[in-house]
């Protein structure tokens, strides 16, 4: 990290915390995970993860919260991603590549419809 030269550049670089705090603890936002464990990264998350990143630049969604997590312990099903909208129950992806993140992108986060051929079901 550089380093701070002035009061100026505090005051942004902490409003520019807040702001991501704020993001992650909004409530009514969007989060979607990306399991980025070992065997994520090798089933192709890191495409999956760019994938999705490009669709919320793309369509300049607002309140929508992307985070990374590690294993998920279902190595078969990787890449894995999860989508929370709001309160509701989180769903959980399996096999995700990127055009599939792009489908979820639409179809879920944007148009509320989960892509219930591509959901993990729960045992």
């Amino acid at each position: 990290m550089p380093a701070v030269k002035s009061l100026d550049e505090l005051r942004k670089l902490k409003e520019e915390a807040l702001e991501k705090r704020r993001a992650k603890t909004t409530s009514g936002a969007v989060q979607v995970t990306v399991a980025m464990g070992t065997c994520g990264i090798a089933a192709g998350a890191r495409e999956t993860m760019r994938a999705i990143l490009d669709e919320i630049e793309a369509d300049n969604l607002s309140g929508v919260v992307v985070k990374q997590t590690g294993c998920m312990g279902m190595c078969e099903l990787e890449p894995i991603v999860q989508v929370e909208v709001g309160g509701t129950p989180k769903v959980t992806y399996g096999k995700v590549n990127r055009e599939q993140a792009r489908r979820i992108m639409k179809e879920h986060v944007v148009g509320g419809r989960a892509v219930t051929e591509l959901v993990i079901p729960a045992n």
